[in-house]
């Protein structure tokens, strides 16, 4: 199990391949499983890393601070230790909101972005997700071990047309999460608007949603467009919040080509 120490904690990370340098930063309550097949496929052709955000896998923070901007300082951290001086970011969710942020702060470190069904928005979050950031209203599911992995199981389903591969991931990634990063990380992704700032970024930038999506207003595609015109945004009508679980044949295909070609 490769770990590396930072000046916030221990960072565990997983790989596969050589050559050039590629990140893989997962969601909300996820870890680097998520991008078991996204590492057989990249690592053919780049040197391809997915790492565990604090608080969640098997990194931990000492400070206990699992805010979006610690996230962003690790993966700045990441690179340092790892001697990795640029590199493309690709995340999923709340990872891709931390990799436009990471971009904005440090975009000599950044040769390319993509975002997952990333909220550019916090509040495009749905409902439900936007009230898991609050103690009352999770407390209940939270300290109920049976209805929390009950909960998962369902929502896997309800957000994925392949329920039971996502339910199954999601439990026992949700299994080590903690109640401090689950209530910072989520309550600060809700508070985060890059709206005002992507225009900023000079690098190519890419954002894949998908129709579907239940869980990040899809619509989110239009933000970024909007804000920052040059993106190349693609749509994908048969994918929910996880198009390379839902889509994963095309979904490589439009990763592999933005690695290769857009600039």
């Amino acid at each position: 199990m490769p770990t590396l120490v930072t000046e916030q904690g221990i960072v565990h990370y997983e790989y596969h391949g050589r050559g050039r340098p590629v990140l893989l930063l997962h969601g909300w309550l996820g870890s680097w499983r998520l991008w078991r097949n996204t590492l057989d496929v990249l690592g053919s052709e780049f040197k391809t890393y997915a790492l565990d955000f604090f608080g969640f896998g098997e990194s931990f923070d000492r400070g206990q601070d699992f805010s979006v901007n610690n996230f962003v300082e690790s993966v700045n951290q990441f690179m340092d230790r790892l001697g990795i001086v640029k590199a493309p970011l690709i995340g999923h969710s709340m990872g891709g909101t931390v990799s436009l942020a990471a971009s904005l702060r440090y975009p000599e470190k950044v040769v390319k972005t993509c975002v997952i069904g990333s909220p550019i928005q916090g509040n495009s979050l749905n409902l439900l997700l936007k009230f898991s950031g609050y103690k009352g209203f999770a407390s209940i599911v939270w300290t109920t071990p049976f209805l929390l992995k009950l909960f998962i199981r369902g929502y896997a389903y309800w957000i994925s047309n392949k329920g039971a591969t996502l339910s199954k991931m999601m439990v026992e990634d949700m299994s080590k999460v903690t109640a401090n990063s689950y209530f910072q990380s989520i309550g600060t992704l809700r508070d985060t608007d890059l709206s005002d700032q992507v225009g900023a970024l000079k690098m190519p930038v890419m954002g894949i949603y998908g129709k579907r999506d239940r869980i990040v207003n899809p619509n989110q595609h239009k933000v970024l467009k909007q804000y920052l015109p040059s993106a190349r945004v693609e749509y994908l009508k048969g994918s929910g919040h996880f198009p390379m679980v839902d889509e994963p044949d095309k979904f490589h295909d439009i990763i592999l080509d933005f690695l290769h070609n857009f600039s």
